[in-house]
């Protein structure tokens, strides 16, 4: 029933803009994109749809078909130092030089279910993780990137809006 709500909320050629959280948050920094959602809970604004996706993203795939810009935001193994936020867009994964979040792979996949016309624009911030051990707290490394990481996402949709 959500699909159909969705697909007709999006023949209304009204922008949507989806923020996934993406990670496994019982491994530490792994669920850092969780956390960020979830501290972006009362994030209301039109259009704009905050959702915590986890690991199962074929789960989401409603949301998919429903927004025409997405944020990902996840851990991401590129190298930096801890807490370091990369940012990248979903048509320069796989490049030679581009390194991927943990789970993003899975995501931008997932697009392959839609025609390439109406695959939305991607947008991924990945924090480079101190610790992917067992454990539900992040490491106070990328704890303190978060607010930097707020600020980032607020930027993204602000320009994502001015541009309709």
């Amino acid at each position: 029933m959500q699909t159909a709500t969705y697909a007709t909320e999006k023949r209304s050629h009204k922008k949507h803009i989806l923020v996934a959280g993406l990670g496994n948050s019982l491994l530490r920094d792994d669920g850092v994109g969780i956390h960020t959602v979830r501290a972006l809970q009362g994030f209301d604004c039109p259009g704009i749809m905050v959702a915590e996706v986890g690991t199962d993203v074929l789960d989401a795939v409603h949301l998919l078909e429903w927004a025409d810009n997405i944020l990902i935001i996840d851990a991401m193994q590129a190298g930096g130092e801890p807490g370091m936020i990369h940012s990248l867009r979903g048509r320069d994964i796989g490049k030679p030089g581009m390194h991927a979040s943990l789970h993003q792979g899975s995501f931008v996949s997932a697009l392959d279910l839609f025609p390439e016309k109406e695959q939305p624009v991607i947008t991924i911030l990945g924090v480079e993780p101190e610790s992917i051990e067992y454990g539900t707290e992040l490491s106070p490394t990328v704890e303190k990137a978060i607010p930097h990481l707020l600020r980032i996402v607020e930027e993204i949709i602000a320009c994502w809006q001015v541009k309709w």
